[in-house]
């Protein structure tokens, strides 16, 4: 009688484990199914109750979507490529439900698509990455991209006190993505060489915003405008079919050159060094009383600060805190060119370096000193 118990209890507890190893080789499989595939989020900005901007009476919404389908038909034909849009109708999508679809999606890309619009006669493409706005233009594009917030009856309790009107909060925004920039910026650019050599427009280069949009993907992302619709030639080339086309074939370039060259650099995700004068600001932004440098490594080893030890940086300096020896890479007052060494660091393979602030030889928070800047 015991052995028949027994037996019957070891039964159970087998085919259980049959049962769940099962399921779990199935999600596994299931998994691995789509794991090969690079996925890619097109985001056509705007639609349903949020028209975007009017220029010349033309939808930025309607043109918007237009093209991210025309780019996405184009990526279906690869098999390697999996596209999910945010929206392929007319219809609201939430900023955050945005970044919340490509998070979920697991993506390798997450590109939004809108049209500019301005009080002159502006034209030229501008592909936008994530980044402390630096210029009063940038932060009149951010606050006109962002305000699609108050559209929603639930943003005050989603967007936990933003508020687009103040500089503190889009600076705010512009930490969250910081392992990604690097790479959205190869991507901006290869966008915006595409813009340039694919369809003859002028282009009005990289830019750094902070975009709610892109804040909180949690991969490369960039924001496309593709021109501006209140220039009377750019408004009518975008609002017309053969317009949307070459705009949507030079995207549809640049991705696929953008996912070619990460298959050929396999394992460290290198697409090439970022032509740094084209994605920060040329303009002197010095904040006063303050140092910036970069961090490019922490270690119990007291290395010499000599560019043989640091993939050939200059000026190294060390300093012992808590029992490590901490490296900088740098030394300037000016944030604008703070970036641009961070930039360098990355692209010599110091892939977590990050921009250090100093008050009187002691380091404080960097949020706390751009946001006094920007009071």
């Amino acid at each position: 009688m015991v052995i028949s118990y027994m037996q019957t209890y070891i039964f159970k507890i087998i085919l259980s484990f049959t049962i769940v190893l099962t399921f779990i080789n199935f999600q596994i499989a299931n998994a691995q199914s789509t794991s090969g595939k690079f996925i890619v989020v097109l985001d056509a900005g705007h639609g349903g109750d949020d028209p975007g901007n009017l220029g010349n009476g033309h939808k930025e919404k309607d043109i918007a979507l237009k093209i991210v389908l025309e780019v996405g038909k184009s990526l279906e034909k690869n098999k390697d490529i999996k596209v999910i849009y945010t929206r392929k109708t007319d219809v609201f999508v939430k900023l955050r439900e945005r970044a919340a679809i490509a998070n979920r999606a697991d993506a390798d890309l997450f590109v939004s698509v809108h049209c500019n619009s301005h009080s002159s006669q502006a034209s030229g493409t501008e592909t936008f990455v994530l980044g402390v706005a630096n210029t009063k233009r940038n932060f009149d594009i951010a606050k006109k991209e962002n305000e699609v917030i108050f559209l929603e009856d639930d943003y005050k309790k989603d967007y936990k006190g933003f508020d687009p009107d103040a500089p503190e909060s889009l600076i705010g925004l512009a930490f969250q993505q910081e392992d990604y920039v690097e790479q959205s910026i190869k991507l901006a650019r290869l966008i915006e060489d595409s813009f340039i050599g694919k369809s003859k427009r002028k282009s009005r280069g990289i830019k750094q915003a902070s975009l709610w949009v892109l804040h909180n993907t949690y991969m490369p992302s960039v924001l496309v405008e593709v021109g501006f619709l209140t220039n009377n030639a750019e408004g009518k080339f975008l609002n017309s079919k053969s317009g949307q086309s070459k705009m949507a074939a030079s995207i549809l370039e640049a991705i696929n050159a953008y996912k070619k060259n990460l298959d050929l650099n396999v394992g460290d995700s290198y697409v090439g060094d970022v032509t740094i004068e084209d994605t920060i600001s040329s303009e002197v932004h010095t904040i006063e009383n303050t140092v910036f440098k970069i961090q490019i490594a922490a270690s119990s080893n007291a290395l010499e600060p000599m560019s043989y030890n640091f993939k050939g940086l200059n000026d190294i300096s060390r300093e012992k805190q808590d029992g490590l020896y901490k490296y900088y890479y740098g030394y300037t007052s000016d944030y604008n060119k703070a970036q641009k060494l961070q930039i360098e660091a990355k692209n010599k393979g110091y892939k977590d370096a990050y921009i250090v602030a100093l008050k009187d030889g002691k380091q404080v928070k960097l949020s706390e000193v751009l946001k006094t800047e920007a009071n």
